[in-house]
């Protein structure tokens, strides 16, 4: 059976079911191997209270058939990681499908990955991405070309089952999501902010936190992109050379 790399950066303050829970998919299709990759193979903590141990580092991972990054308030840290962008941008050059759950979007962003491309992100961050470059649309899992991002933590999920479609075909697919049950019926109508149970109060807050917070951080970002420091952009056709761009 051919193998099927899935790798994943993993990073302090992680958002761990952003990670565990397309992971958790992804690691039933027929012949995954999962990597989870960090600059050494030191317990790093999650934003949920405990940690989770890299399988390997950011140089001995292997190429990726997907790429998945997750998102957190540490992915805003990794922004001005060279290292850990670098990682991603090899990665991104040889991977099948570039993908991001939540905030991991940023990190593709500041890597130069989204110049140009749709993609989405969690709510209260979502206006941001278009400082990266990027096309925000508000949709749970967006895809342009071979770079597929979902909205916010449990997006991943879906986003994951989409990945798992394209890779093995529905029935494989299916099989997945019937074996961990995946048919959520949340006990409260307060998922995303259009929702009518959601607080506006809490979606002002958190918007309004996410732009004093994280604002500054995608700026420095994009001002780095813009001098050229780190970007990978095609200037010829104005987009990201992937391995196996609209695969």
């Amino acid at each position: 059976m051919t193998a099927v790399h899935v790798v994943a950066p993993l990073f302090p303050d992680v958002t761990q079911l952003d990670l565990t829970g397309p992971i958790q998919v992804l690691s039933r299709l027929p012949g995954a191997q999962v990597s989870l990759a960090w600059h050494d193979l030191e317990p790093v903590a999650t934003d949920s209270g405990f940690s989770i141990l890299p399988t390997t580092t950011f140089d001995a991972a292997p190429q990726a058939d997907v790429l998945m990054v997750p998102g957190g308030q540490g992915a805003f840290a990794l922004m001005d990681d060279d290292a850990a962008l670098d990682f991603v941008r090899r990665q991104a050059a040889g991977a099948r499908y570039v993908t991001s759950v939540c905030t991991g979007s940023f990190v593709l962003g500041a890597a130069g990955l989204l110049q140009g491309r749709r993609a989405t992100t969690h709510w209260a961050s979502h206006p941001l991405l278009e400082i990266l470059g990027a096309v925000p649309v508000k949709e749970r899992v967006v895809r342009d070309g071979s770079i597929l991002t979902g909205g916010g933590v449990t997006s991943g999920i879906d986003l994951a089952l989409v990945v798992a479609a394209e890779m093995c075909g529905d029935e494989i697919a299916r099989r997945i999501q019937l074996h961990l049950e995946y048919d959520p019926h949340p006990p409260f109508d307060a998922g995303s902010p259009d929702r009518p149970e959601a607080d506006p109060r809490q979606i002002e807050d958190s918007r309004d936190a996410a732009r004093r917070d994280r604002g500054g951080l995608v700026e420095r970002a994009a001002a780095r992109l813009r001098i050229g420091k780190n970007a990978t952009i095609d200037d010829s056709a104005g987009t990201v050379r992937l391995g196996q761009e609209g695969s």
